[in-house]
């Protein structure tokens, strides 16, 4: 019931019923707070043992197929694929490179592959930075590579 108020939320709830009902009355509203949430939950549970005396075996043929709905809502595309098709084998959906980079740092800096470095200053269409790029002179357009656009 109260699984998402973490400890910060409760100091804070404390605090809050201290400024609010005083050092004097929070004892007694704690302890009535936690008889009403027991009660409730005795209350529950003594509902839910009654729904099962009633229904008896009926009960267990109702929990069935709710179990396969609860199991089918759980089902993505994958998981069907994966459980019918083949058979639990799910090593068709593995990536390849999943192994090749695991556990290698990730490298920021790129390495220099191929050709001299620009020196500073230079103007770009002076410098030819690899054998088989021709020299540009200023004013002409580079080629266009038909494949890379």
């Amino acid at each position: 019931m109260f699984g998402n108020i973490g400890w910060g939320e409760l100091v804070i709830l404390l605090v809050a019923a201290l400024v609010i009902l005083g050092p004097d009355r929070l004892p007694g509203a704690i302890s009535w707070v936690s008889k009403s949430i027991r009660q409730v939950k005795d209350y529950a549970n003594g509902a839910s043992q009654q729904l099962k005396d009633e229904l008896g075996t009926d009960f267990e043929d109702l929990r069935k197929p709710l179990a396969d709905l609860n199991q089918l809502r759980g089902m993505t595309p994958r998981a069907v694929i994966t459980k019918h098709l083949l058979d639990g084998d799910d090593s068709v959906f593995k990536n390849p490179l999943d192994d090749t980079f695991k556990g290698k740092p990730f490298e920021t800096k790129p390495k220099n592959v191929g050709g001299p470095t620009p020196q500073v200053g230079t103007a770009r269409s002076g410098v030819s930075m690899s054998k088989n790029e021709p020299k540009l002179s200023a004013g002409d357009t580079p080629p266009i590579d038909a494949d890379a656009t």
